[in-house]
């Protein structure tokens, strides 16, 4: 999902994301109060006494010279990215490299604490049903670092092979050193509670019975909305229409979200971009199945291979490279100048971070096209900036500006191919945005629907006669999809509908499945939706237009 518009900005965090600072809240960090009521603390705020909990003083059982007096560095990477998405809306992928090398994390550590930060984020509703069964109070009572600690911790007991008296003491060490020594035996008790019962039995307690779509919510840990318009989008869009058990489909794609995503690289057709490529399969890295000039990577930071930090090897799923050289492939229709083809002016109309900004920009240089990028953000449009650095800059433009607004600034003639990722729910990239389905509500698809439609029209309005368009989203809802598709067309039928399935296929290495039933809507049989659990790409949608020849 491209958030060019601003309009996709997530909402609240859920539970642990009202960050309440100062004394607000503290009693629910298990502190007790001391004379007058006024809690005991030092200097730094920290609460040094052992608090009253509800649930008695539990001390641990290890002699205090064999108590951890400091968190680990991974754990504390993992606290502190855990805290910035609730507490400033920020995103892990975004934040966990930057910790890990100011953490100086070497490989191993580096992936104990992605796998522990990924992880809790993706299974926090399960966590917190758990964590309310052991709690006595209202989970949104706690101050918000230390629910954030209870479900790093409830992670590491219930989802990784951490054994528990370390994962304990770990986390309990780490309370004690980040927020304090009272919410540090708060944190104790319960995570005791927690480590009583392994997660089945949990599991089978805090799910409903019935084995429903409610039940699959609790056990795969995302929100019963997601999980129906899940199902509705896997029997709407016409690759998966037609699948006979509809349960076992659903299961297999919440399962895939909530897999670690192995690392998409790909090296950039430009000087320098296929040697770091090279050199990261040499280093461990294997050829990616889907996708020329991309690799696989499970080898730690992909920060630390060469030529990431030159931007010619770069980090980028495989649907969304897909998708942008579906759109540089197809045949465009533009017209002809007395020296013959024209140089051909592309738009990413809502470019940040800039992913697809690069390898657009990119194939361009390649063919003596140059790329308009468009943000709207000016902190995103600086991000659109570094993602291009690796590509020559003759290639590439960036603009900051609305890109409903875009026809202000467009060329004479318009733009011969327009890329609108357009900002989404970005339910296609749960794996990897895992914050995003707590961050998400129905409420979000009004306004998120009506950006898009406009996004689009705009779009239209700037494309060369023969120009070809491409709408892409990392959300395969209905609404966000195939209905935005449908209502484009009614807006605009003068535009040529082509076959984004044979698009894609063609810029694929292997075969994609995406074949329409016989009998499918004609529209929606030209539109393509990648799956995690068929594709072990990001949920990648796209439709492909042209507009007619003057």
């Amino acid at each position: 999902m491209s958030a060019g518009q601003g309009g996709s900005t997530g909402r609240g965090a859920g539970q642990g994301g009202r960050g309440r600072g100062g004394a607000e809240g503290r009693q629910g960090s298990g502190g007790r109060q001391g004379a007058g009521g006024q809690d005991r603390r030092d200097a730094q705020g920290r609460q040094r006494n052992r608090g009253a909990s509800g649930t008695g003083r539990h001390r641990t059982t290890l002699a205090p010279k064999e108590r951890a007096r400091r968190a680990d560095p991974a754990r504390r990477v993992a606290f502190e990215v855990v805290r910035a998405v609730h507490a400033e809306d920020a995103y892990a992928n975004l934040v966990l490299p930057a910790r890990i090398r100011q953490g100086r994390l070497d490989r191993r550590d580096a992936g104990f604490a992605t796998e522990l930060t990924y992880g809790t984020l993706r299974e926090q509703g399960l966590y917190d049903a758990v964590l309310a069964r052991c709690v006595d109070r209202a989970l949104d009572a706690l101050d918000a670092p230390v629910l954030d600690a209870l479900r790093l911790g409830a992670h590491q007991l219930l989802g990784m092979r951490v054994p528990a008296h370390a994962a304990l003491d770990a986390t309990v060490a780490l309370v004690r050193a980040e927020v304090g020594a009272g919410p540090a035996g708060f944190v104790n008790a319960v995570l005791r509670r927690v480590a009583e019962r392994p997660r089945e039995d949990w599991l089978a307690e805090v799910a409903p019975a019935d084995g429903g779509d409610t039940a699959r919510a609790v056990r795969h840990s995302h929100p019963a909305w997601i999980v129906r318009a899940l199902r509705q989008a896997l029997a709407g869009h016409p690759g998966t229409a037609d699948v006979e058990d509809r349960d076992a489909e659903l299961e297999a794609l919440l399962a895939a979200d909530n897999a670690a995503p192995v690392v998409n690289l790909v090296g950039l057709p430009v000087p320098g971009g296929r040697e770091a490529l090279a050199s990261a399969l040499g280093d461990g890295a294997e050829p990616h199945p889907l996708t020329p000039d991309a690799a696989l990577h499970a080898g730690g930071d992909a920060g630390r291979l060469p030529g990431v930090r030159e931007g010619v090897l770069r980090v980028q799923d495989a649907g969304s490279q897909l998708t942008a050289r579906a759109l540089a492939a197809v045949p465009a229709a533009s017209g002809r100048d007395a020296g013959g083809r024209k140089a051909e002016r592309w738009l990413d109309l809502c470019a940040g971070p800039g992913g697809k900004a690069a390898l657009l920009a990119a194939l361009a240089s390649e063919r003596g096209a140059t790329v308009l990028a468009n943000e709207v953000a000016p902190h995103r449009a600086d991000l659109v900036r570094s993602a291009l650095a690796g590509v020559p800059a003759s290639a590439w433009e960036v603009r900051t500006g609305d890109g409903r607004t875009i026809a202000e600034d467009a060329p004479a003639g318009g733009f011969d191919r327009i890329l609108v990722d357009a900002p989404c729910t970005g339910l296609g990239a749960l794996r990897r945005r895992p914050e995003s389905r707590w961050r998400r509500t129905p409420a979000d698809l009004a306004e998120l629907t009506g950006l898009q439609a406009e996004l689009l029209d705009a779009a239209v309005g700037v494309l060369a006669p023969g120009g070809v368009l491409a709408y892409v989203t990392c959300s395969p809802h209905v609404a966000e999809t195939l209905v935005q598709v449908q209502d484009l067309l009614r807006r605009h039928p003068v535009l040529e509908q082509l076959d984004a399935p044979a698009a894609l296929q063609d810029v694929a290495l292997a075969d994609l499945g995406l074949a329409a039933p016989e009998d499918a809507d004609p529209v929606l049989a030209r539109t393509a939706q990648l799956w995690p659990h068929r594709h072990g790409t990001d949920a990648m949608f796209l439709a492909l237009f042209r507009a007619p020849v003057a």
